[in-house]
Parts: structure tokens; C-alpha cells; sequence
């Protein structure tokens, strides 16, 4: 089952070929937070509204109706997280970016420690991943629309990854709702400065969606990363996610992500992503204003596209009181 979410209010279930209106919810949010209330799955609260209105699911995208899978309707109560390092090919290009002349850099090492310790034993607790903070909800775009890089950005590359979104329940359960692929849009340029410009290089915009996969992620996602300039592909390569091909468990990201209390507040919306093992910046890739990023994975659904914009100049300056 896929969940979509249009612009202007309204919910889509999509299963197999066919895509229809979910009666009775405005949003993705609302069906889930109704799911929880009534301590019933996503899916057995659809199939109790019966059948809506069959839609076309790929007009609506090509139209640009569609937005991320799940909103909250405060952007301020819906964080934008991720975690690092955490795929079996992705040390190669962290680590040629961080590199010291001498030993080993901390890339690799915490790459090796989530080797070592990131997939435990029931019952156990796995080694902490890299962590990073991308925003709130002001900073998730909707598929198709740009993803805009700031006036002083070095730099503004894709970064294909799963992401997760939970809902925290009234009592501070989080409740994962399903899993969407997206573009963690990030400077790595500025990240490769130093290692610690790492924060700096993240807070930037992201995209999702469109379609979230309803139910666990599957073991191995086979997945493929392109920019497009004028219609045409400049890079292409293939990615491969899922925890066959991380050295973290989802569980294990999920525990370190929401054993802080901070992430636990009742009715906040949570979209965490996943790590990658592929960046056209490690392959000498720059991306320009009007490319086209687009991600694509069979088990997600529609492809993933935004085209790359940059602000103006015109931060504000801080006024006393």
C-alpha cells in the first residue's frame, strides 16, 4: 500500500495499479493521528472509510499536485533528521572528502564502529550513528517543486536516501507511519572544509515522496540516481538501500533518534533519514541552477524530481530591541 498527499487537501491510496481518494481525511497527518486513536493499523483504517473516487496518480504528479507524503500542519512541530555513515558503500566517499595525511579519519572510524556494533542482538543496544538536523517542516518540499540553495552555499548536491516519517502518540510512543524515498539535498563542499562544518552543510532543504510505502522497508531497495541538464542525463548512478546493505539496523537508528525525550512530544511529526552510498559530488559532479535531480525506487513508487535553484543574496541583518 502507498499513501500520497495532494496540495489542496485530500489523501491517496494507491494499491497495485490503482489509486483512489481516501474519504473522510485532508491529510496524511489526520488519517494517521485517527489510526492511533482508534489502536488500529493505517490500512484497516482506510479499508473502514470503503472506497473513494479512483484518481490518476501520475497526472496528478506531472500536474505538480502532489505534496510530501505527510505534512504536520505546524511545519514547526515537524523535524527534518538524518543519520550518517550508515550504508556499507558509503565510507569511500566520506572518507576521500575527510581524509587526514596521517591514520585513520573519523569518518571511517565511525563507519567501522556502526560495522562492529550497529546491527545488535535482540534485546541489546547498538553503537549510536552520526547524527544530523536538516530543519523543520519549513524545509520540506514538495516533489517537483526546486529545491532552492541558499545565497551563500558552496555548493547544493542530492542525496538519495530512504526516510522514515513517525507521528508521536499522547503518551510519547512514536508511531512510524511508512517510508518514502528522498533527497536529502545537502553543501558538500562546505562539509569538506572540515568535518565539523558537517552541521552547517545540512541545514538545507529536502524532498519526499511522492508516494509512502505503507509497512516495513524492504531488506534490499535497488534504486537509481540522475541529474538532468537541458533534458538530458550528465550523471547516472544505481544506489542500494535497505538493512541488507547497511551496516546499522532501522531499529538501531530508530532507538538513538528517539531515546532523547525531546522527540517524544505528543502529536510532533518526525521524517528521519537513512544515510546513502551515493553522491554525484564524490564522482567530481557539480550540480548547476536548473538541473533536474531525480530519484527512483520500484518499491517507492513514483520517481523523486526537483530542480536545483539558488537564493538571492539579502540575509538579514539582526536589529536590537
Amino acid at each position: 500500500m502507498h499513501l500520497s498527499q495532494l496540495k489542496d487537501g485530500g489523501v491517496i491510496c494507491r494499491q497495485g495499479e490503482t489509486a483512489r481518494l481516501v474519504p473522510g481525511f485532508a491529510s496524511t497527518y489526520d488519517l494517521a493521528k485517527s489510526s492511533i486513536e482508534a489502536g488500529m493499523s493505517i490500512a484497516a483504517c482506510i479499508a473502514g472509510r470503503g472506497e473513494g473516487e479512483m484518481v490518476d496518480l501520475g497526472q496528478l504528479a506531472a500536474t505538480g499536485k502532489l505534496d510530501c507524503p505527510v505534512r504536520h500542519p505546524d511545519a514547526a512541530h515537524m523535524f527534518l533528521t538524518g543519520t550518517g555513515l550508515t550504508h556499507t558503500g558509503s565510507a569511500s566517499a566520506r572518507d576521500s572528502m575527510h581524509a587526514y595525511t596521517a591514520g585513520m579519519s573519523d569518518s571511517m572510524k565511525m563507519f567501522r564502529m556502526g560495522l562492529e556494533g550497529g546491527k545488535p542482538n535482540a534485546g541489546e543496544t547498538g553503537v549510536q550513528p552520526e547524527w544530523f538536523y536538516k530543519g523543520t517542516g519549513v524545509n520540506a518540499v514538495a516533489p517537483g517543486e526546486p529545491l532552492v540553495s541558499p545565497s551563500f552555499a558552496l555548493d547544493g548536491g542530492e542525496e538519495p536516501e530512504i526516510a522514515g516519517f513517525y507521528l508521536i502518540g499522547k503518551d510519547g510512543t512514536p508511531f512510524r507511519l511508512g517510508f518514502s524515498i528522498a533527497n536529502e539535498f545537502s553543501d558538500h563542499v562546505t562539509e569538506k572544509i572540515n568535518y565539523l562544518y558537517l552541521a552547517h552543510s545540512k541545514l538545507r532543504p529536502a524532498s519526499f515522496g511522492p508516494e509512502l510505502l505503507v509497512g516495513p522497508l524492504p531488506a534490499h531497495v535497488e534504486g537509481t540516481s540522475r541529474i538532468l541538464r537541458g533534458g538530458k542525463v550528465i550523471w547516472e548512478k544505481p544506489f542500494l538501500s535497505g538493512e541488507d546493505n547497511m551496516s546499522h539496523t532501522i531499529a538501531n537508528l530508530e532507538y538513538h533518534h528517539f531515546k532523547y525525550d525531546l522527540f517524544r512530544q505528543p502529536g510532533d511529526l518526525h521524517v528521519h533519514m537513512f544515510g546513502t552510498a551515493t553522491l554525484s559530488f564524490a564522482d567530481g559532479i557539480r550540480a548547476e541552477e536548473g538541473d533536474v535531480f531525480e530519484v527512483q525506487a520500484g518499491a517507492f513508487g513514483l520517481p523523486l524530481t526537483n530542480p536545483l535553484a539558488r537564493a538571492g543574496a539579502g540575509n538579514p541583518d539582526v536589529t536590537m530591541l
